[in-house]
């Protein structure tokens, strides 16, 4: 968990930095960091989800909560809480599903390692 966690934050960071170069204003810049922030906490819930539910053989249900999380989370981003806090829509939404994408691309590879 701790590999993942750390990987996971340097992904994050790499990304964020690659989303920066198209994104330049300081509202824009402060959507990526707050996106980045939040795809990271619900990464780590969803990949805690799987990793507990692998120990009991349900590994694809511990997949499939956090496929339902990462929806409920982005969908209650962009209707309440990115509008609310005056983030830039585009900048705010798109960097959270590439910040997940991307997190989930590591998750498939780290599943394996985990214990």
């Amino acid at each position: 968990m701790a590999r993942f966690g750390l990987l996971l934050l340097a992904l994050t960071a790499f990304t964020g930095w690659l989303l920066s170069l198209y994104f330049t204003t300081d509202a824009e810049i402060h959507a990526l960091i707050l996106s980045g922030i939040l795809a990271a906490a619900v990464q780590m819930t969803a990949f805690w989800l799987v990793i507990y539910m692998k120990k009991s053989n349900a590994a694809l249900f511990g997949w499939l909560m956090g496929v339902i999380l990462r929806g409920l989370v982005l969908g209650l981003y962009g209707l309440v809480f990115a509008k609310k806090l005056g983030l830039p829509l585009p900048a705010a939404l798109l960097s959270f599903a590439v910040y997940l994408f991307a997190s989930m691309l590591l998750e498939t590879q780290q599943i394996s390692y985990a214990r």
